[in-house]
């Protein structure tokens, strides 16, 4: 298992040939320290885990690693299926040309989901479609605590949560030079 920057992760997830609709995630606060924690599995692709913090306002550091290579049937049921939250991995898009051709094609997906019945989950699949995610799926996320799922998989990866834990708290240490008591 190779620890990297938090966002070199994310460019694996971007890069894959993988299915972006077949992407699930669980995330929630550290079991200790500050920052979040979370695993973003696919079943070609496996299981990365990543654990940020946020530096200040504008800038979030973290680690992260590939912890398994596929989803196992041991794996698999602590990640959420369809009816959870819902996340989406985005790349900016870099040409004028393409911005406004997304733009007016997105403008038409909304159009459609405004006349037409629809649900959350079609809305955001097809907005996902329209802006070629890399990445997207269901969600389960705690923003105070940890979905119990996070407790199992934190428990079937322990020296990987170990390791970036150590990582993590090392990146901390080195950046945070004054505090308050």
């Amino acid at each position: 298992m190779r620890v990297r920057d938090w966002q070199d992760i994310l460019e694996d997830v971007v890069e894959s040939d993988s299915d972006p609709d077949q992407w699930r995630a669980v995330g929630g606060d550290r079991r200790s320290g500050i920052g979040e924690d979370l695993y973003l599995a696919h079943p070609s692709s496996g299981v990365y885990q990543l654990k940020t913090y946020a530096k200040n306002p504008y800038e979030v550091q973290g680690v992260g690693a590939q912890v398994a290579r596929r989803i196992d049937d041991e794996i698999e049921p602590l990640f959420p299926e369809a009816g959870s939250g819902l996340f989406g991995v985005q790349q900016p898009i870099e040409d004028e040309d393409e911005a406004e051709r997304k733009a007016r094609h997105l403008e038409t997906v909304l159009e459609t989901h405004a006349e037409a019945p629809t649900t959350p989950e079609a809305l955001f699949e097809d907005v996902m479609d329209t802006l070629d995610s890399p990445a997207y799926g269901p969600m389960e996320f705690d923003t105070y605590d940890r979905p119990d799922p996070m407790t199992d998989l934190t428990d079937t990866f322990e020296e990987a949560e170990q390791l970036l834990d150590a990582e993590l708290e090392d990146l901390i240490d080195e950046n945070v030079t004054r505090g308050f008591h």
